[in-house]
């Protein structure tokens, strides 16, 4: 004779139980999730202390600035349903006050993060391209780039160089492992914006000794 296991008997008694439970936990999640708090009124202390909040933070150009408080602005407007004009209006007064504290300086924000740029091993062109998608000024950018050229013996060889020692390509590699990363490796200069002729040169380097080398001789001749 078959005896039914003891747990059989419970279950037909608790298994709607278990299954509402498991419904209504979903239930609550779905409704966690959906219930988003609504954002601050767009007023000029909240989009005052967003603009100072992020100053902290970061450095930024003035129109990157009035990017970040436009989409406050659009949030709080869709939440509320408000005309966005006297918001637009009290950005740019903000903005204004940024600028006259010196909080905001569009030449020297790009100065300084075309330099951050090029140390961090960034071609000339890659530094142009993000400098335009930070909102700075093409003749801002224009003056960025030939301060650096003043000031640094080969630029695009310096960056390169310094991109393949953080990443520690071509002679950074061990000997045995750089014919097969090769063909990456010029990829990751090409993508930074590099030339061939330049990615090329960097990247089949004998030793790390070669590269230093070669910025000892930029700096002779610059």
């Amino acid at each position: 004779m078959c005896v039914p296991h003891a747990h059989s008997f419970f279950l037909p008694v608790f298994l709607p139980d278990l299954l509402y439970a498991l419904g209504m936990a979903r239930q609550s999640d779905r409704t966690r999730k959906a219930k988003k708090p609504k954002p601050r009124r767009a007023d000029e202390a909240t989009l005052t202390k967003a603009a100072l909040g992020y100053l902290q933070r970061y450095a930024s150009s003035r129109l990157n600035l009035r990017r970040v408080l436009m989409r406050r602005l659009e949030r709080a407007a869709r939440a509320y349903g408000t005309d966005k004009t006297d918001g637009i209006a009290l950005i740019d007064t903000i903005l204004d006050r940024c600028e006259s504290a010196g909080l905001i300086d569009d030449t020297r924000y790009a100065h300084r993060t075309a330099e951050m740029f090029l140390a961090r091993g960034e071609s000339l062109r890659a530094i142009r391209s993000r400098l335009g998608q930070k909102g700075v000024a093409a003749a801002l950018i224009e003056e960025a780039v030939n301060a650096l050229e003043r000031t640094t013996p080969r630029p695009d060889l310096a960056a390169a160089i310094a991109l393949v020692r953080r990443r520690r390509l071509g002679p950074y590699r061990p000997r045995a492992s750089r014919e097969k990363y090769y063909q990456k490796d010029l990829g990751v200069l090409a993508r930074a914006g590099f030339s061939f002729d330049l990615a090329r040169r960097v990247i089949e380097a004998d030793d790390e000794e070669a590269l230093s080398r070669w910025l000892d001789e930029a700096t002779t001749l610059f």
